[in-house]
């Protein structure tokens, strides 16, 4: 079997290969990244699978950032997510690729909803604004995931992952998620001695974060199971967490402390977005590292970054 990968250069997709390398697995993985086509290129994008021929595409690829650039810019992730996945899953149907995983997001989900969320959940309520753009992507290729499968006996899926972390993870304070951004600040808090690390939102909303490795094994070891798969399932760590307790974690793993001095003005998403992930556990879904243990990986992932850069530099 000939799988392609795209977003080759992003955290999952990293994950995925070494988790695919380390199982051993006969089947070709294809990692593809943007060097190879811009996805936002409907004819690249063709041209692409159609050379590639795959048997099955992991869809890992989109335009992702944090609650200030998604607040930003709503437009650009939203076109930009709509474009991308709608190049790649039309070209994978007329090349007639018949297995497929997209990857949503917990973004899909409404706001302030029951706890915690079921698949079905998906469009029973208004979703988030601060995230709105991005999450109406998800939304539309996870539709069209399930017509496709529904129309013609394709094997589309799609995952929906709780926030994911670890290592390769985008820690810049623009674009990067919560538990990058800890790591980032605490690390720079600590460099530089502050006396403070500013919190937005008042640290009282929940978050539930998986370490990507976990998910990367798992997805491997059951990506034959496929067929089986209900079209949408969520895949989290099952536990959450709130913003304070990530900082604090995040001020742990450096060995630093300082004061979190929170701003209530300032907007925090959703108070909390637990995932309810039993359907996955029928898959054989277990999770196994600790927040501790992704934590320190990440960290240690980031300042190998960090000294990489600067010996460049």
């Amino acid at each position: 079997m000939r799988v392609i990968l795209t977003g080759g250069n992003g955290m999952l997709a990293r994950a995925i290969s070494a988790a695919w390398k380390e199982s051993g697995r006969e089947d070709e993985l294809i990692p593809v990244t943007r060097a190879d086509a811009d996805l936002q290129d409907q004819a690249a994008t063709r041209a692409l699978i159609k050379a590639l021929a795959p048997d099955m595409v992991i869809h890992t690829a989109a335009r992702v950032g944090g609650i200030a650039a998604n607040i930003a810019e709503p437009t650009r992730y939203l076109m930009d997510n709509l474009q991308i996945d709608s190049n790649v899953l039309s070209a994978s149907v007329d090349a007639q690729v018949t297995k497929f995983i997209y990857f949503g997001s917990s973004c899909m989900y409404p706001r302030d909803y029951r706890q915690p969320l079921v698949e079905t959940d998906v469009l029973a309520a208004p979703l988030e604004p601060t995230n709105e753009g991005y999450a109406l992507s998800k939304i539309a290729a996870a539709r069209f995931c399930e017509y496709v499968s529904r129309e013609s006996g394709l094997d589309y899926r799609v995952i929906i992952p709780s926030n994911l972390y670890g290592p390769h993870d985008d820690f810049s304070l623009a674009q990067g998620h919560l538990v990058a951004a800890t790591i980032a600040k605490a690390h720079t808090a600590m460099i530089s001695g502050a006396s403070s690390i500013d919190v937005w939102g008042d640290g009282s909303a929940r978050r539930e974060f998986t370490y990507v490795g976990d998910l990367a094994a798992w997805l491997v070891a059951n990506i034959d199971a496929l067929h089986d798969w209900p079209a949408l399932m969520n895949v989290g760590e099952g536990k959450d967490h709130s913003v304070l307790e990530y900082y604090r974690a995040a001020l742990e793993t450096v060995g630093y402390d300082c004061e979190l001095k929170t701003d209530p003005s300032k907007p925090a998403g959703m108070h909390q977005k637990l995932m309810d992930s039993s359907l996955a556990t029928a898959f054989g879904w277990r999770p196994s590292t600790s927040l501790v243990e992704g934590m320190t990986a990440s960290y240690n992932a980031y300042l190998a970054a960090r000294a990489k850069t600067e010996s460049e530099t």
